[in-house]
């Protein structure tokens, strides 16, 4: 039913179509022309304009031959860097690029399995209900396709996206995150002459980041500073510190104290740094920028996206894995508009590396998994 060859030839062509996010309008552009080829109506939004990127988000729409309601389809488009002129090499049945840029697996063995399904539902005129099928930019820049994607656009409440690693595994839940910047203020001074007349923002900053819990905090909560940037030089107490960081949590309650236990370091070693000279105070101070980065993801065991996906993997004697992730995708954003998307693996291996790589043998499988799913929707 799967046509091996044509997998071979769709990945070939996708992966040597460079396409790192803000740069997809090539892309962007094949994919309109080979959806429409398979009888979908195809139309890119103006996201493109609003994030930078080349060209928005494609939305394609294959009419249903049966009744139900729509099942979403979800990729994106873009990959990480590096990206210039990626060569797709297949050794042994293996995807893998020239070797000093990514291969694009990422998400493009989802694309090619989309592509395939439908071609076979065509070929063996499968009844369907109708498919959505969104191709996302920016998805490696913080979900920025999905994020401003215009959901009243999609009528489906249900959907799978293919994006993640292995074969056989569906994702159900991902934590929420929350993301910060914290920018602490202090008081410069001649670090040898006279270093008691400043107020050290990086001495702040250590002191608060001592008190912080950070790591893994339990089974379903993560926390990190990412990146410290400050100081100008090594005779000069330090007026400015920035600090990037983030938490995640399966649970909403636990997000939020862990957020909080963690702007309270930050302001209350702020609140202490504070000196006198002749009379007059110098007082440290902060602006503290704290965003949503993706909302929660949490597919009921017992939802019917997942029991069609159970009852496909059942079909084809490949029971499905159905477990929880630790990162964030547009299926959270999904989730977030009350879509009950689930991520189903790509084969994909190895990936935001130059040894990315994907087996053809896995893409068939995914593309037949796929299959079966549409057919039960």
């Amino acid at each position: 039913m799967i046509n091996r060859q044509r997998i071979i030839d769709e990945f070939a062509t996708l992966a040597g179509i460079d396409s790192p996010s803000y740069h997809e309008g090539r892309i962007a552009e094949y994919l309109a022309d080979r959806l429409e080829g398979l009888g979908a109506t195809v139309e890119l939004d103006s996201v493109g304009t609003k994030i930078g990127s080349e060209t928005g988000n494609l939305i394609a729409r294959i009419p249903g031959t049966k009744t139900g309601g729509p099942l979403l389809i979800s990729v994106h488009m873009d990959t990480v860097t590096p990206a210039k002129n990626v060569k797709p090499v297949l050794n042994n049945g293996i995807f893998t690029s020239a070797g000093d840029t990514i291969l694009g697996a990422d998400d493009k063995s989802g694309i090619v399995e989309a592509i395939e399904a439908i071609e076979v539902l065509r070929e063996q005129q499968i009844p369907h209900t109708s498919l959505e099928i969104v191709v996302t930019v920016c998805e490696e820049q913080g979900l920025l396709g999905a994020k401003n994607l215009d959901f009243s656009r999609l009528t489906a409440k249900q959907g799978i996206a293919l994006d993640t690693t292995g074969v056989d595994i569906v994702i159900n839940r991902a934590p929420a995150a929350n993301r910060f910047k914290a920018d602490i203020f202090g008081h410069e001074a001649h670090a040898g002459v006279c270093p008691e007349q400043g107020v050290s923002s990086i001495e702040i900053a250590s002191k608060a980041i001592a008190k912080m819990e950070l790591g893994r905090i339990d089974h379903e909560t993560t926390a990190n500073i990412g990146t410290i940037e400050g100081g100008l030089a090594s005779n000069i107490v330090p007026r400015l510190v920035t600090l990037r960081g983030e938490v995640r949590s399966h649970d909403a309650d636990k997000l939020r104290k862990q957020t909080e236990q963690i702007v309270k370091a930050l302001e209350e070693e702020v609140d202490k740094a504070t000196i006198y000279i002749d009379g007059s105070s110098k007082r440290a101070s902060i602006a503290l920028e704290l965003v949503e980065d993706f909302p929660l993801m949490q597919v009921a065991e017992e939802a019917p996206i997942l029991k069609i996906i159970r009852e496909a993997g059942d079909a084809l004697n490949r029971p499905q894995q159905i477990k929880a992730a630790g990162g964030g995708s547009d299926a959270n954003i999904y989730n977030g508009q009350g879509i009950d998307m689930v991520i189903m693996a790509t084969g994909m291996a190895k990936v935001h590396t130059i040894n990315e790589q994907v087996s053809v043998d896995d893409m068939c499988k995914v593309a037949e998994l796929l299959v079966e799913v549409i057919r039960r929707a």
